[in-house]
């Protein structure tokens, strides 16, 4: 199911970079994980504008130049990197994905006091501090994106094992602060797409299986009619966005563009959409002005983090 909509002309060719040789589904971790990074930071600028106040403010959003509500650096990333961050660190300590490493790993984030920290996830951490329980309580109340934002980490350490292991372990880390069907069913679908896409799959196969399932499964999700802009927090929304733009570009930098430029919780979007066409195109398509200009450490840890996760295998999960 292609979305048909006004695709945005590159402004300027990608340039190829040469770096250390990896193979093919490492470089296009380390890609989705920067992409990741790229994509916060540069939604994170348009956050919470609608698509017309960003024409009139900027006209098209194509930098990383920071600002926005949080009044960020240029190049600073938000949540969405510095949860993904927590999570995968907690699981090359623990050997593999665990809830109440997860748990501990996200309290530990939230007591540093980070730039930006969602209702939901302050809620269920608050909780977890109170009970000891890495599991939150289900809720038909708690489809945000919180728990999709960050489930890169677990995409990468479950690659090449059976999907059942791939599903418990998003299970155990999106329980911590939403325990909600749709949100996994969000989370597991992104899951299987990186994995894809690392593996070399083809797009289309991709959509159909992935993307398809999820929209036969819950139609809630279907993205082939209204273009989403604006998208809020809630799940569907930004799983509609992402995919409109994702599907409907062949470059990692317009579909970046395009989706930031939706605005709405443009730095999820980002985040998301940036994790996916990383997966998809590699290291080579990001563009370099926007490489540049993400803060440089934030850059290493994602990209350090993203090959010892593929490169050091993962036994199997468990969600205690």
């Amino acid at each position: 199911m292609f979305w048909s909509g006004e695709l945005i002309a590159r402004t300027a060719p990608v340039r190829r970079r040469t770096g250390p040789a990896y193979p093919p589904h490492v470089d296009r971790g380390i890609a989705a994980y920067l992409g990741l990074a790229v994509g916060d930071a540069l939604g994170a600028t348009v956050e919470f504008l609608t698509p017309n106040e960003i024409r009139h403010q900027i006209g098209l959003h194509c930098d990383i130049t920071g600002g926005g509500w949080l009044r960020l650096k240029a190049g600073q990333v938000t949540d969405d990197t510095t949860m993904s961050l927590a999570l995968g660190q907690a699981i090359l300590a623990t050997g593999h994905v665990d809830a109440q490493a997860a748990a501990e790993a996200f309290d530990a984030w939230m007591r540093a006091k980070p730039v930006d920290i969602g209702n939901t996830i302050r809620r269920n951490l608050i909780q977890f501090r109170k009970t000891g329980n890495p599991e939150a309580i289900a809720s038909e109340h708690d489809a945000g994106n919180g728990a999709a934002m960050r489930a890169l980490p677990v995409a990468l350490a479950c690659y090449g094992q059976p999907e059942s292991l791939s599903i418990a372990a998003s299970r155990a880390q999106a329980h911590v602060t939403h325990h909600n069907a749709l949100s996994d069913a969000a989370c597991e679908t992104l899951i299987f797409m990186v994995q894809d896409f690392l593996a070399g799959r083809d797009v289309i196969d991709v959509e159909r299986e992935r993307a398809g399932k999820l929209v036969s499964d819950f139609p809630v999700f279907a993205y082939d009619k209204r273009r989403r802009e604006n998208p809020s927090g809630f799940i569907v929304d930004t799983m509609q966005a992402v995919f409109q733009a994702f599907f409907a570009t062949e470059t990692f930098e317009d579909c970046l563009i395009e989706v930031v430029n939706r605005g709405g919780d443009a730095d999820t979007t980002g985040a998301i959409a940036g994790m996916l066409a990383g997966a998809r195109y590699g290291q080579g398509s990001i563009p370099r002005r926007w490489l540049k200009a993400v803060d440089e450490k934030t850059s290493s840890r994602c990209s350090e983090q993203a090959g010892a996760l593929l490169l050091r295998p993962i036994p199997g999960q468990t969600t205690s």
